[in-house]
């Protein structure tokens, strides 16, 4: 990803909301690759196509480039997203951010590591005391869920942030950067690795299936948060 940050991107799709670079499946067959070298019987979920057997017990789940919207403007936010599923629950997860070097490891039952050292969650437990990240899609119907619930939290917390990037956020809030991170509508591989950071950070991760495939409504916080913002019949 990073190699190419200077290099002109190739869109495939361009949505009005969204993008898909050629790079983002050129990323996820060289995961993909590495992955089938060590592993060669072990599945690939990922955002840019699925490979062998999605019943089998283990499978990852890939994110090749969790930003490219951020990447393809030369914004410096995005990072890549691999996690390692035992019946559908993480036990392994990696993001790595390419821009500033920072890498979060996680495997169950130990705790996240940033560049090899452990992080927990913030412990701040007031909402005017806490830095929040968003995210929402742009439907209409998404805009009017979500804007009443933006309006009253921009005004309740210290400071809200819409940063593209939702493997980041996760990776924030179990780093204590972030205090929460509330997303409507996510896939599976966005927050696969990032899931299990926050809880073995000592944080919660609610989620919601939702229509579509692995696709879900999420809140991550610090634990002590979620109940506070109020954000239920968001997630509905």
């Amino acid at each position: 990803m990073h190699a190419n940050w200077h290099k002109p991107k190739h869109v495939n799709v361009d949505d009005p909301h969204d993008i898909k670079l050629e790079l983002d499946v050129r990323c996820q067959k060289l995961i993909e690759k590495s992955l089938r070298r060590a592993f060669p019987k072990v599945p690939v979920l990922g955002e840019e196509g699925i490979t062998g057997d999605m019943a089998a017990e283990y499978r990852w789940v890939v994110d090749p480039i969790d930003g490219t919207v951020n990447y393809a403007f030369g914004i410096p936010h995005a990072a890549v997203s691999i996690a390692l599923q035992h019946r559908e629950q993480s036990v392994v997860g990696v993001i790595y951010d390419p821009f500033s070097d920072e890498l979060w490891t996680v495997i169950k039952g130990g705790p996240t590591r940033l560049n090899g050292r452990p992080v927990r969650v913030s412990d701040r437990s007031k909402v005017a005391d806490s830095i929040i990240a968003m995210g929402f899609s742009k439907s209409q119907s998404s805009l009017e869920k979500c804007l009443p619930h933006m309006n009253r939290l921009t005004r309740q917390a210290k400071k809200l942030r819409v940063f593209g990037s939702a493997a980041l956020e996760l990776a924030y809030v179990a780093s204590g950067r972030l205090d929460a991170y509330i997303e409507r509508r996510i896939s599976l591989w966005d927050f696969a690795a990032g899931r299990l950071m926050v809880e073995a950070s000592g944080g919660e991760f609610y989620a919601l299936p939702v229509k579509g495939h692995y696709r879900y409504a999420m809140v991550a916080d610090n634990g002590k948060l979620r109940k506070k913002l109020r954000v239920d019949s968001l997630l509905a």
